[in-house]
């Protein structure tokens, strides 16, 4: 009996935490606040912790997936229904970034290590007052370094050590500089971060192979980082889909905390005016059917039966059921 109030609880707890706010305010303060989104094109913090040998051309990969894949996030946070109009913007991120940005902060909040980055307020009033929005969407794609543990392919090794990993951050922000919402998202009990990818990884097969206790650690190659960036994800009948595993991946899990149920968010009605009914309707907007008309002009009296009071018995008397009387319903007629 414990056991299944523990179970109980747990799922409770579950579902409680997925069914949470993950906006920064009221959900219905932002439904009713951001109705058109700007979305602007993901960034590339080329000055962020990215400690790869040929950095430029990791950039230049990285801008090139960030072009092909964000109209696919675009279009699937409009399918959320949570905004009127979701709009890619237009123009070089990168300068975009230049000028909207005030700086960057590694961050390690709740065991959750992510760069979290500061707008100019000014600026971005001005752009977003500029392009008609409600609210802008600012995704940056950064270095971050990390220690973290690594398992080999048949899970029988592994290595812990500092990876530098690539990383994806978003926001939504209004004119006034206001965080609305925020990714990572720490507004729900289970938290979970995932990086967009390990640059790096241990070599296990040369440390077999030289007798070594420890693995080096080794940076993937460009060829490697372009194919899993745009390694395609498979539906149940392993068919390739039009969707990648690593952004595919960051693109859902911003969604879930995208997403809230319409029905809980207060919208005003228009108020319901009744039409008046007419004497032959009825209730159910249905003519009732009209009695036949009588062959004699003459309409038979009717006969309004009063009720038969019950006597009360006397002291020591049984009263004695009535025979033969008929008791009418209040208000009928005979």
């Amino acid at each position: 009996m414990r056991r299944m109030l523990i179970t109980v609880l747990l799922i409770s707890g579950i579902i409680s935490g997925c069914a949470s706010n993950h906006f920064n305010i009221p959900t219905d303060n932002f439904a009713e606040k951001v109705k058109v989104l700007g979305v602007i094109p993901i960034i590339v913090d080329a000055d962020s912790d990215i400690r790869y040998p040929q950095k430029e051309q990791l950039i230049q990969i990285l801008t090139d997936m960030n072009r092909k894949y964000e109209q696919q996030f675009v279009r699937k946070v409009k399918g959320t229904g949570s905004f009127y109009t979701v709009a890619l913007m237009d123009g070089d991120p990168q300068r975009m970034f230049a000028n909207l940005l005030f700086r960057r902060e590694k961050r390690d909040d709740a065991t959750v290590q992510y760069n979290k980055y500061f707008w100019k307020n000014e600026e971005l009033r001005d752009y977003i007052k500029k392009s008609n929005l409600d609210a802008v969407m600012l995704i940056v794609v950064s270095g971050l370094t990390k220690t973290d543990k690594v398992y080999s392919s048949d899970l029988f090794s592994s290595l812990t050590d500092d990876y530098n990993f690539l990383t994806m951050t978003a926001q939504i922000l209004d004119a006034s500089g206001t965080i609305l919402w925020e990714y990572p998202n720490f507004r729900r009990r289970i938290l979970t971060y995932y990086p967009l990818m390990n640059l790096q990884y241990p070599d296990f097969s040369e440390a077999e192979a030289n007798l070594s206790s420890k693995a080096s650690l080794k940076f993937k190659t460009l060829d490697g980082i372009r194919r899993s960036l745009d390694q395609k994800r498979k539906d149940l009948l392993l068919r390739e889909t039009q969707e990648t595993e690593i952004y595919g991946k960051q693109f859902n899990e911003m969604l879930d905390f995208l997403k809230y149920d319409s029905g809980t968010v207060k919208k005003e009605q228009a108020p319901t005016i009744e039409k008046p009914r007419s004497p032959t309707t009825s209730a159910d907007g249905l003519k009732p059917a009209m009695p036949k008309e009588s062959s004699t002009a003459v309409e038979a009296p009717k006969t309004v039966m009063q009720p038969v009071e019950t006597p009360k018995p006397s002291a020591g008397e049984t009263l004695k059921p009535l025979e033969n009387v008929i008791v009418p319903a209040t208000g009928s007629t005979l």
